[in-house]
């Protein structure tokens, strides 16, 4: 399935990838994009100057999956923002092909970085509804998998994580920071 930048002038793709976003966060970051003008709102944002925005269209041009990224730090480093691949399509290679190609994205722009945050409001690593305080990093070296977070995931195609944020998203809820060298030295 090919990748191929996402336009403004795409209305048909972009009201894909909106529904797309709504169903793909349903069920683990539910308050992400609630509802269909959230979603509308944030593909829209992502046809600024500083942004990438692919996706994935199957053989009759059907939006399969669409990741994005937010230029940052003069260009060294890219916030992957977002990622989501239809709830139909998961767990067959999409997310990770979806990934490279961002990388090399990103790579042809200059980056060196590539880095997200995984926000866990569903209580799915030992990371969430626990006090992580003094010691934020001393929770974070144990961190698990409880409940099929996507950090996972990302630690399959060659992230770290660098960081979290307790309480990033409400008292329990925290932002796991994960990273990725994507240039050579």
């Amino acid at each position: 399935m090919p990748i191929i930048d996402l336009l403004p002038s795409a209305t048909d793709l972009i009201t894909q990838t909106a529904a797309l976003l709504v169903e793909g966060f349903r069920d683990c970051a539910p308050n992400a994009w609630p509802d269909r003008a959230a979603a509308l709102e944030e593909v829209h944002e992502s046809f600024a100057a500083d942004r990438i925005s692919r996706v994935m269209v199957n053989d009759s041009g059907q939006a399969q999956g669409w990741i994005g990224a937010i230029q940052q730090y003069s260009g060294h480093s890219w916030e992957l923002h977002p990622l989501v691949v239809s709830p139909a399509y998961q767990r067959q290679g999409i997310g990770r092909i979806l990934v490279a190609d961002l990388e090399a994205q990103v790579r042809q722009q200059g980056g060196i970085t590539l880095y997200l945050g995984s926000d866990d409001e569903m209580g799915l690593t030992s990371l969430a509804n626990v006090d992580l305080y003094p010691n934020p990093l001393e929770h974070l070296a144990q961190v698990q998998n409880l409940k099929g977070h996507p950090f996972s995931f990302y630690q399959k195609v060659g992230f770290a994580v660098v960081g979290v944020i307790p309480d990033a998203n409400g008292w329990g809820k925290p932002d796991i920071f994960m990273a990725k060298r994507i240039a050579a030295r």
